[in-house]
């Protein structure tokens, strides 16, 4: 089995040491501790139960805070918060490369992509590698790599219905978000709000964005929404794709 292949999209806005570059930061970031942050083992009936909500129903929702460990969640929480705080992250568009469209009337979030550079990047890539190759071993998908993003929402930011792929593309094949927010609670607003991909108008899913929460789901197949914020929301969305070369960002 081959193994999983990360391919760099962007430059790294985030040095090896696990410390923001002086011009992203501009201060101090406490250095996270992998010894005390031992995610438990992606196992093989872990694996068989995204295989499952996959197949059977396109999506699924699950709480991965004990398999990731609270320190890894907060380390990705604080890096997220801090590019957020230095405007360190873009506006979010619709599309890639020369068709990229920024379109307030459709998405207001403002995103980072991650290269895997600092302690907790690259523990979180181990736990995406492992679900990639146990979904294509399962489920026979042809992942190839992987990308991924942070996300923040501002209040008010909201990311109206969509598809992450465009069907037939075969590029991005299984979308998965991770939500990074203590406290979060019904009146914070900002859910993804998942849809039937056989109605229009039928919601099968609303996920509170609580830290630990994971979504994954088929990325042609199933449509969904993320809510107005009412508070600042923090995520990381990262797509598994069948694709070897990155189209332009």
């Amino acid at each position: 089995m081959d193994q999983p292949k990360v391919t760099p999209i962007h430059p790294p806005v985030l040095n090896s040491t696990g410390q923001f570059m002086d011009a992203v930061a501009g201060s101090d970031v406490e250095v996270f501790d992998n010894a005390n942050s031992v995610p438990a083992p992606v196992s093989d009936e872990w694996l068989d139960q995204l295989a499952s909500g996959l197949s059977e129903s396109g999506w699924m929702s699950l709480d991965v805070r004990e398999r990731l460990g609270d320190p890894l969640i907060q380390a990705l929480r604080e890096e997220v918060a801090i590019l957020d705080r230095t405007d360190a992250m873009k506006r979010a568009g619709i599309g890639r490369g020369t068709d990229l469209v920024r379109d307030r009337s459709v998405r207001r979030d403002r995103i980072a992509w991650l290269q895997g550079f600092t302690a907790p990047q690259s523990q979180l890539f181990e736990f995406l590698g492992a679900i990639q190759q146990g979904l294509n071993q399962r489920l026979f998908l042809g992942l190839k790599r992987f990308e991924t993003h942070y996300a923040t929402y501002h209040p008010g930011d909201f990311y109206k219905r969509h598809l992450d792929s465009f069907q037939g593309r075969a590029s991005r094949v299984v979308s998965l978000v991770l939500y990074l927010n203590e406290d979060w609670s019904a009146d914070d607003g900002g859910e993804l709000q998942v849809f039937n991909q056989d109605s229009d108008s039928e919601v099968c899913g609303l996920v509170l964005p609580e830290a630990g929460r994971m979504v994954l789901f088929m990325s042609e197949e199933i449509p969904h929404e993320v809510l107005p914020a009412n508070r600042t929301r923090y995520s990381l969305a990262c797509w598994f794709r069948q694709d070897e070369v990155p189209l332009p960002l």
